[in-house]
């Protein structure tokens, strides 16, 4: 039967899912698009619903994978569905799943980590966009510290394009942190605009962990302090940061053109 009443208990649920600390509280996120869900499933995800609405699917088919057993899926009206959508373009998959956390002893490394370390980020946008470059570089893992934004927010699945569920990322104090590195042998290397060195001129092909800071205050002295290397992207116009998103891609490909063997630009 399909759902067409916004007073049906589980769309009410859906509904109040949308606020962080109901999700944190029920232990439930929500995950909208069919190429989310996809990659949520690949990673290990435990689906508990899926509302569908076949009026917002241009394939007209559900396409699922075989272990999605039909009663986890709730079929819904076009009014209901864009009701609890985020999205202004839905593709008709919504769906009620169980979140996925992994401790910093789990993340597993390969012989020449890279890691990304995130202190204070807050905006689910620009965290998002960092998962999606982390996933195309291959980056061992992401760390968060001290965490501003639920990195299971819808904003953040969708800017991340589901990449969320395809990389290690573990919460963790800035102290368990910086343990953790210690005894894994990572070089800790902080982006700030006060550094001396440019980052093209630094050895980003070793064991590194590369910590940025909030899009408005930049990393705090519990970070700057300790970190043993410090970078900056050398600036040119009036002001003297770029979005921590784009920063991280910077610096995050220089990392990986170092690795392939290439001379360091000067």
């Amino acid at each position: 039967m399909e759902i067409n009443s916004l007073e049906n208990p589980k769309i009410k649920k859906i509904i109040k899912l949308r606020k962080a600390k109901e999700r944190k509280k029920q232990n439930f996120i929500i995950i909208e698009g069919h190429r989310e869900l996809l990659l949520a499933l690949k990673a290990g995800i435990k689906v508990k619903t899926i509302f569908y609405c076949a009026s917002f699917n241009a394939n007209k088919e559900k396409s699922l994978p075989t272990e999605i057993k039909n009663n986890l899926i709730l079929d819904t009206s076009p009014a209901v569905f864009k009701k609890i959508s985020y999205r202004e373009n839905p593709d008709g998959f919504l769906v009620l799943a169980e979140p996925k956390e992994i401790k910093l002893p789990q993340i597993k490394l390969s012989p020449n980590p890279l890691l990304i370390i995130l202190e204070s980020v807050e905006k689910p946008g620009n965290l998002g966009a960092i998962l999606r470059t982390a996933d195309a570089a291959g980056i061992d893992g992401i760390i968060i510290n001290n965490p501003k934004t639920d990195i299971y927010n819808p904003n953040v699945i969708r800017a991340s394009q589901g990449t969320v569920f395809t990389s290690q990322i573990a919460l963790a104090s800035i102290k368990e942190t910086k343990a953790w590195l210690k005894d894994n042998n990572i070089i800790s290397l902080a982006a700030t605009p006060r550094a001396q060195n440019a980052y093209t001129v630094a050895d980003l092909s070793r064991p590194l962990a590369i910590v940025m800071g909030a899009e408005d205050k930049g990393l705090s002295q519990e970070w700057l302090l300790p970190a043993q290397d410090k970078i900056r992207i050398p600036m040119k116009g009036k002001i003297d940061s770029l979005n921590v998103s784009a920063s991280a891609a910077i610096i995050i490909f220089e990392s990986l053109r170092q690795r392939a063997g290439l001379t360091k630009i000067k």
